[in-house]
């Protein structure tokens, strides 16, 4: 399988793919309304660069993805951030959304659960979402990559599931990165409104071609492999959540909400006062050997986000330096 396939994806791919959306989000689309990219990350570009023009606004709430803003303005559109807040669980209230649209809003980006915070918006949360969304005509980019990493409930809800009119205004994202573990693959995809997908198509005749026919056969095995061994994954990542969780509970200068989803723990360090996150995330680099990311890509200076997508060990010997790390400059 080493030719040119098809400029969204191959024919077998794209029915896996609506028959998962069926079957974990009661999300009807045809393969036709599927398109496959270069990622997630690809996916969302293609749409901002369709839908989005000159100086229209990108809605995105913070904390939000480091790329969100920067891909909204190659497009030559705004990112206009909303804050959040953790008393808010890091979540977009529908009243905060309201207050942040104007007449040049086209989009929403909305990432469930989230990265770098881990939480997930609950139905009723979405439905007010929707009810915006539909209410100003504003389309929805709903980032689900990590959907079906979730801990602590039965699942989540695609918002386009909620009622036809959001479903027609909303690009539902997935791939296979994370529920598979295969981020160097580099497969994702999008689905939609035909007649935007048809757009998209366009788009990436003309920039990508069709994403690796390699990691297209890959992806369609990983998207027919038994529950079962996603379900052990969820557990296992549950596990280590809590056992960094934890950890971080006897901490009492680090303040974080803990995640519902994803594989992430997003701390607030700024009660440490030592500077940047960025100087912050050197500063432990440097000196217990621990890598973290720093807050103010994310939207969120003073923050840092740690991952547990590794082994118990390794959690429980990282979490150990950063507790000694704090004693050491809280003393």
């Amino acid at each position: 399988q080493t030719k040119y396939t098809p400029t969204l994806g191959t024919p077998s791919l794209k029915a896996a793919i609506a028959a998962k959306f069926k079957k974990d989000n009661q999300l009807n689309y045809q393969p036709s309304q599927i398109a496959v990219s270069c990622g997630a990350k690809h996916s969302i570009f293609n749409i901002i660069q369709v839908l989005a023009d000159e100086g229209e606004e990108v809605l995105i709430p913070a904390p939000y993805w480091v790329s969100y803003p920067e891909m909204v303005k190659i497009a030559g559109a705004v990112p206009k951030i909303i804050p959040t807040t953790a008393a808010e669980n890091f979540k977009m209230t529908a009243q905060k959304l309201s207050v942040g649209i104007t007449r040049r809003t086209k989009l929403l980006i909305l990432n469930s659960p989230s990265n770098p915070t881990g939480m997930v918006y609950s139905q009723e949360e979405l439905e007010s979402i929707a009810e915006i969304c539909v209410r100003h005509n504003i389309f929805v980019i709903s980032d689900e990559i990590y959907g079906r990493l979730i801990y602590d409930t039965d699942g989540c809800t695609s918002i386009a599931s909620l009622g036809k009119e959001i479903y027609d205004l909303t690009l539902t994202v997935n791939g296979v990165s994370k529920t598979y573990a295969m981020t160097g693959w580099r497969i994702g995809y999008a689905a939609g409104r035909q007649e935007i997908i048809d757009y998209i198509n366009k788009f990436q005749d003309h920039s990508t071609s069709n994403p690796s026919s390699i990691s297209q056969a890959a992806a369609l095995q990983a998207l027919q492999e038994p529950e079962e061994s996603i379900q052990a994954m969820r557990e296992e990542f549950k596990k280590r959540r809590d056992i960094m969780t934890a950890a971080f509970d006897e901490i009492p200068q680090i303040r974080f909400v803990k995640p519902q989803g994803a594989f992430y723990l997003f701390c607030d360090f700024s009660a440490l006062k030592l500077g940047s996150s960025l100087e912050m995330a050197k500063r432990m680099l440097d000196e217990v050997n621990v890598a973290v990311i720093p807050g103010d890509g994310f939207g969120a200076p003073g923050f840092l986000r740690l991952s547990f997508a590794t082994s118990q060990e390794r959690i429980r010997e990282g979490t150990r330096r950063i507790k000694e790390w704090v004693r050491k400059h809280c003393t």
